[in-house]
């Protein structure tokens, strides 16, 4: 009887063994496909990365705000499907743009020159993860051109403003070529990419640029609705305000231009003019 007693206890345990193995295995096999465990993320896994420009939508990205001193920015729309600008000019030419027509309440950042080039810049934007375009001139970058690939890595555009940001109005067609098309090449040659967009040093343009824009591959000349100086911005239109579509200059400047502030205080003074009007800032380059 003791016997049967036991050989009924020894069963029990190894059925009991054999169950919990069973379950371990379970745990970590794979689940069939199509099954709700199969298409489902494990709770533990890290959250997919925010596109740039998704500003205050990520729990890191408004504390990175708060460290910078700004109220966050709402995540702008997702870019549209068709580009709304970039159409041709009367003539078949290279358009003249100073804002994107939408009715989004989006502004587009652009920065000019390069002969600024301060490291807690490009700490801020990769924290911030706020989009803009560069128009960058190469007599104003040569010293640093890996400080513009850091931008570039971010996602920023790179983008044209001549060799030696002359006035074009002031030289003939070969003189505005040379000055566009060079800084074409070096562009294409140091950041990978042929730049889209040119802007003109002061805005200053005539028919000339345009061919010569054309003939070396520029899609659009790009000049701007505002302008940021150190803490207050200039408006273009008589109501001193932002409207939809905006593109706002500012440049690549240091302390010695901007009366002893940083560029990144000036950019951080900018972005607070747009959220206090109600904006958000997009990226040109999807617009464009």
């Amino acid at each position: 009887m003791n016997r049967r007693i036991r050989r009924a206890a020894l069963a029990c345990l190894l059925l009991a063994a054999a169950t919990a193995t069973g379950c371990a295995t379970a745990s970590t096999a794979e689940p069939p496909a199509g099954s709700p465990s199969a298409t489902t993320p494990h709770s533990s896994a890290s959250p997919a990365q925010p596109p740039r420009g998704d500003a205050g939508a990520q729990a890191g990205t408004a504390a990175a705000y708060r460290k910078w001193g700004i109220e966050p920015l709402a995540a702008p729309p997702a870019p549209p499907a068709t580009k709304p600008a970039g159409r041709a000019a009367a003539g078949g030419g290279v358009p003249v743009i100073s804002d994107i027509p939408t009715k989004e309440k989006i502004v587009f950042l652009t920065f000019d020159d390069g002969a600024e080039k301060d490291p807690e810049f490009v700490t801020m934007m990769r924290e911030l993860k706020i989009p803009f375009t560069m128009f960058l001139t190469d007599s104003a970058i040569r010293t640093d051109y890996g400080y513009f690939e850091q931008l570039q890595r971010l996602g920023d555009g790179v983008h044209n403003h001549t060799l030696t940001h002359p006035n074009l109005r002031t030289l003939g067609a070969a003189a505005q070529k040379r000055e566009i098309c060079g800084q074409q090449e070096k562009l294409r040659n140091r950041y990978g990419t042929m730049p889209r967009l040119f802007r003109p040093p002061y805005g200053n343009w005539d028919e000339n640029t345009r061919a010569a824009a054309a003939s070396c591959g520029i899609e659009a000349i790009v000049l701007w609705r505002e302008s940021m100086q150190i803490t207050n911005m200039q408006y273009q239109r008589a109501d001193r305000k932002l409207h939809p579509g905006d593109i706002i200059l500012a440049h690549f400047r240091g302390p010695s231009e901007l009366k002893g502030a940083t560029m990144t205080e000036m950019t951080a003074n900018l972005l607070r003019h747009i959220r206090k009007q109600g904006f958000t800032v997009a990226r040109l380059e999807d617009y464009l």
